[in-house]
């Protein structure tokens, strides 16, 4: 049997390929599972490595070089125990439960390895509507297989897990997902997966998959929060599939403006607006009227940026009219800090995007809670930016500074690259209170941060 250092070198030069051609078709295969390669310098390196015998592909170019030669594992002289699972780095919606607690417990182990190629995957667009589709038109809620063997879950089990995630949450709202994001996937992997492979009634079941939905969820806002947009969107999708067999239709709901929402930040506008629909439709039967306020939002964010002005004042007139309709008791309590101040920062990202810088500013001057640090400093950058589409430099600095001073303690990739849109604007302004500014601004630790970030 011939090594797999010869199998792979064979089957490169068996289809005439040159080491660089074989790059460009790993590069290929790595662009359609959602990300990127390294340096053609580096991937040479590894492809010499193989052939020569002094290592094998690992869990990730295993799976990219059977599809580069539409071979098999088997073929290439790649044992199956050395693949991982493919569900692991392809943005793919779970077929089933017991698919989605597999799936989520690779992606919590592999995140807590610090898995490189999925810390640095990028998200991938037919998952948007991919998953979208699957859950609207998805059958009844389904069950995991019974079990025989694991631990027995009960409802306190799945109380402590929403504390739990309850206290990472505040952690996020105070400090930035960078803060905590580590701890909350350490806790999931070591603590709430042995869980979910445990047994447990149908009823406690359903409360389960909620209730680890959310937790998932969370990491997934964190991990959107540290910019590590392919893991992010891995774990919006496993989100998704759990509420779905939780039979939970507004978390659900949630989950989609969540894509939405990063969606738009990643400039993919259609595909953002479309899952917002896709929310308002869904849970149409079930729906609140503050779910109903954050989706419209979420549209007219993408909207917005698509340019469409009048659709989007549209989208924010149901959003506005929905929220005074609100009963916070009949409300999930997962929604309830979508407030007057949220929507009023929406409606400022919306009018800065369509170059109503006036409109932006009285809404921005709305948006400041006081309560939530992260949304707060949001708010505050729109609200500079505003400043400075209208001309009045000298404010947009001083309230740029405010954002700083608010942001000090905020670990968040998300957050600098607000920071690095408002600097990149300001680049093309000359004046003495611009230089000013940079000059304070240096000293803030998400104004280094910022520095190499392009806006989003």
């Amino acid at each position: 049997m011939k090594p797999t250092s010869v199998r792979l070198r064979e089957a490169r030069t068996g289809r005439g390929w040159s080491q660089p051609r074989l790059v460009r078709e790993l590069r290929q295969a790595a662009a359609q599972r959602g990300h990127q390669l390294p340096s053609e310098a580096s991937v040479k390196r590894r492809i010499a490595s193989w052939e020569n015998g002094h290592s094998t592909p690992d869990d990730f170019y295993g799976p990219l070089l059977c599809e580069a030669f539409a071979a098999s594992a088997a073929d290439l002289g790649l044992s199956h125990g050395e693949l991982k699972d493919a569900a692991l780095l392809d943005a793919a919606y779970p077929a089933s439960p017991d698919d989605a607690i597999r799936t989520v417990g690779q992606l919590w182990r592999a995140d807590l390895n610090q898995y490189d190629p999925l810390l640095t995957a990028e998200p991938s667009e037919p998952a948007w509507s991919e998953a979208s589709l699957r859950w609207l038109v998805a059958p009844e809620p389904g069950i995991p297989r019974p079990r025989t063997e694991g631990v027995r879950v009960g409802l306190g089990d799945v109380a402590a897990i929403k504390t739990t995630a309850d206290m990472f949450a505040q952690l996020d709202d105070q400090f930035g997902g960078e803060h905590a994001r580590h701890s909350v996937i350490q806790y999931l992997n070591n603590d709430v997966a042995p869980l979910l492979r445990g047994r447990y009634t149908e009823q406690v079941g359903r409360a389960l998959f909620s209730t680890v939905a959310e937790a998932t969820l969370l990491a997934g806002w964190m991990s959107y929060d540290a910019c590590h947009h392919g893991l992010a969107q891995r774990y919006f999708l496993q989100a998704l599939r759990l509420a779905q067999d939780a039979n939970d239709r507004r978390l659900a709901g949630s989950i989609l403006s969540a894509m939405s929402h990063q969606a738009t930040f990643l400039g993919r506008y259609t595909q953002a607006a479309t899952l917002a629909r896709a929310a308002l439709m869904g849970i149409s039967p079930v729906a609140t009227p503050t779910l109903r306020a954050q989706f419209h939002a979420m549209e007219a964010r993408a909207l917005a940026r698509i340019g469409d002005v009048a659709a989007c004042e549209a989208a924010l007139s149901a959003a506005t009219k929905a929220l005074e309709s609100r009963n916070n008791e009949d409300e999930p309590e997962w929604i309830s800090y979508f407030d007057e101040a949220e929507l009023a920062a929406e409606a400022a990202h919306c009018f800065r995007d369509v170059n109503s810088a006036r409109r932006a500013v009285a809404h921005a001057e709305n948006a400041m809670s006081g309560s939530h640090v992260r949304s707060d400093f949001f708010a505050t950058m729109v609200l500079a930016d505003a400043h400075l589409r209208a001309g009045d430099v000298e404010e947009a600095c001083r309230v740029a500074l405010d954002a700083l001073d608010l942001g000090e303690q905020l670990k968040s990739a998300r957050c600098a690259s607000y920071l690095a849109e408002f600097t990149q604007s300001l680049s093309q302004v000359r004046s003495a209170v611009a230089d000013d500014f940079r000059g304070q601004a240096a000293e803030h630790r998400l104004w280094q941060m910022a520095n190499g970030l392009s806006g989003p």
